[in-house]
């Protein structure tokens, strides 16, 4: 078992900054990749960020791309999530999730275990 557990969310004004944390326990952290993602009311849950076992690796949807940066501190068990020129449209719960597989992968049914989520709400 992988126990997840994410902070950092708030409410901020469009154009700010945000650094997101998601702190591991349980299993190595290095021999899971991981994920963010996000949900907000009324949408499916949509792909933001992925990140391979050493953090050589990134992957990012579309929306967020240039503005929003993951890495990981595999000596922290910590996976981070830096948001930069924050959208309203960016407003949503935040989720980060790990799988066990050296992968970069958005579908988010192939990740193992997930945190508790972290609220995200940009105003305009």
């Amino acid at each position: 078992q992988v126990q997840l557990v994410e902070s950092g969310g708030g409410l901020v004004q469009a154009g700010s900054s945000l650094r997101l944390s998601c702190a591991a326990s349980g299993r190595t952290f290095s021999n899971y990749a991981m994920g963010w993602f996000r949900q907000a009311p009324g949408n499916e849950r949509e792909f933001v960020a992925a990140i391979n076992w050493s953090g050589g690796r990134t992957s990012y949807a579309d929306s967020v791309k240039g503005r929003f940066i993951i890495s990981r501190d595999n000596t922290k068990n910590t996976v981070y999530l830096q948001m930069n020129s924050l959208k309203p449209e960016d407003t949503a719960v935040y989720y980060c999730a790990a799988v066990s597989k050296n992968i970069l992968d958005s579908r988010w049914t192939l990740y193992d275990y997930w945190g508790q989520g972290t609220q995200v709400t940009v105003s305009s």
